[in-house]
């Protein structure tokens, strides 16, 4: 069965850097898009970063453009998130997803990761 297994989340100063790494099987990861999506304390979901099957192309929330960077390694069938730069703002539980092509809409996404919390705070 399909399984997304976030990990790398934890407790950063404002500034500082994380990255969170998903983890999936189950599925032929290599033939889906990516995504990361968050929800911060009493917030909706929140869609944070897309990236295409083969890695080349990324996508990012105005929120996190130019802090974060999406990749992947389809070797590996692992999503990455680097997260930069980062904000209290930043704090949520972030989730990655599987979907069959580009959208923001999370109602898309297949398939969903149990989320791993980002916490940031002096």
């Amino acid at each position: 069965q399909v399984q997304l297994v976030e990990s790398g989340g934890g407790l950063v100063q404002p500034g500082g850097s994380l990255r969170l790494s998903c983890a999936a099987s189950g599925f032929t990861f290599s033939n889906y898009w990516m995504y990361w999506v968050r929800q911060a304390p009493g917030k909706g979901l929140e869609w944070v970063a897309a990236i295409n099957t083969g890695g080349g192309n990324t996508y990012y929330a105005d929120s996190v453009k130019g802090r974060f960077t999406g990749s992947r390694d389809n070797a590996k069938n692992t999503l990455y998130l680097q997260m930069n730069s980062l904000k209290p703002e930043d704090t949520a539980v972030y989730y990655c997803a599987v979907g069959d092509s580009f959208s923001s809409n999370r109602n898309d996404y297949n398939y969903w990761g149990q989320g791993t919390q980002v916490t940031v705070s002096s």
